[in-house]
């Protein structure tokens, strides 16, 4: 059965978990995502990631001024904010420090992969929705970059409401989102994730939780995604990601950048997520492994717990 025929017959596609995994490996097989050759891993974890992670900090540090990095000007006003979000994300920068910071070095390419891998998965997930239009809600959201880069995807029009604490980051979100013609697509909200449902003026059909656990402790997370699933509909997807030490820094960035991320698997992430519902899990990893991206589905509590379906 094809998803347009699920929509057709009135049922939840995702429900069908017998294709969930399999449609969602093909969704992304076609992407172009940056790696690493072996050279390139050699030289990182012989020599670059070992000076950037036990060379002094003062030393560290004024090398980074001496360069420009804009990277690390943006790391030191707002460790992990949505400005050095931006500069990875673009890759092209123009400061010698950050050619090796940006360009070459393996947490910004994860990022940039990241990006890639959850657009597409946000996209088909739009497009393969009961609503019409389909409605994503956005949790620690920032400007906006991976939604509106899936909404661009999709096949289907959607809209999003982008939630955040820092307000400083929609000036920049609402620009892009003139540039690519989504103006009237997205909405900001400045507020706390945990009460999201007094900013809906209509249920989400999807969550997006990407790039913000790696900065909550397990009870946060939880409650951010308690509150996500008092607002969804049986059968709705979350995506979120986890995150590994695979990009072999760090101590640079908890030394150099003051940034305390917390690593965790895709399997504990998902027994968090389990606590407050979600199940059927889907983990899709970017080649460099310092990220999966994660979509999970709302468990349906009046579903026949004999039941074959998820």
């Amino acid at each position: 059965m094809t998803e347009a025929e699920v929509v057709l017959q009135g049922a939840n596609p995702y429900t069908l978990t017998p294709t969930w995994s399999i449609r969602m490996e093909d969704w992304v097989a076609d992407i172009e995502f940056e790696r690493q050759g072996l050279l390139h891993r050699l030289l990182k974890t012989t020599v670059t990631n070992p000076l950037a992670n036990h060379l002094p900090v003062g030393l560290l540090k004024a090398l980074l001024r001496f360069g420009k990095s804009e990277l690390a000007a943006a790391n030191w006003v707002d460790p992990g904010g949505w400005r050095s979000m931006v500069i990875s994300y673009d890759g092209r920068p123009r400061q010698i420090a950050d050619k090796l910071l940006v360009s070459g070095g393996t947490m910004s390419m994860a990022l940039r992969n990241r990006k890639r891998l959850a657009s597409r998965l946000l996209a088909r997930l739009i497009d393969s929705a009961v609503s019409d239009p389909p409605h994503v809600l956005c949790l620690g959201a920032g400007p906006g970059h991976i939604i509106m880069d899936a909404m661009n995807q999709a096949q289907r029009d959607a809209i999003a409401t982008l939630v955040d604490l820092n307000p400083e980051t929609f000036e920049y979100g609402r620009r892009q989102a003139e540039r690519l013609g989504l103006s009237e697509s997205v909405r900001y909200v400045q507020g706390d994730a945990r009460e999201v449902e007094k900013y809906l003026d209509r249920p989400p059909d999807m969550v997006k939780m990407l790039g913000i656990c790696e900065y909550l402790e397990d009870s946060e997370i939880v409650d951010i995604v308690a509150s996500a699933a008092e607002v969804m509909p049986p059968g709705g997807p979350i995506v979120f990601n986890s995150l590994s030490k695979a990009h072999g820094t760090d101590r640079f960035f908890r030394r150099i950048f003051g940034l305390h991320m917390i690593h965790r698997s895709p399997v504990e992430l998902q027994t968090l997520m389990q606590q407050v519902g979600f199940a059927d899990f889907n983990s899709i990893p970017e080649p460099l492994g310092v990220y999966h991206v994660i979509v999970g589905r709302l468990k349906d509590e009046n579903q026949p717990p004999d039941s074959k379906g998820p």
